[in-house]
């Protein structure tokens, strides 16, 4: 079968998505990802979205182990509740 439409959300950006990474300085590679850098939203390379991506994930997980972690102290620390029938 055909694959006459691949690419065609490309065709309409200026170079057909090609520039320079902002984040990696690669030159004449596809900009097709938006994100946010230092308040900024930029296009970026694949390979510099998944290096974020991952860099968010990791920070996500230590974010919840960490709130995994004081959640125990907490309950130790506050007086335990008595019930009387």
């Amino acid at each position: 079968m055909s694959k006459a439409h691949r690419g065609t959300g490309i065709r309409q950006e200026p170079k057909h998505g090609r520039g320079t990474c902002p984040r990696c300085g690669k030159e004449n590679i596809k900009v097709l990802y938006e994100k946010e850098i230092d308040g900024n939203t930029v296009k970026v390379c694949k390979f510099c979205n998944a290096a974020l991506k991952n860099v968010a994930k990791k920070e996500a997980r230590s974010a919840k182990a960490a709130a995994a972690a004081a959640a125990p102290a907490a309950e130790e620390s506050a007086p335990a509740e008595t019930t009387e029938a």
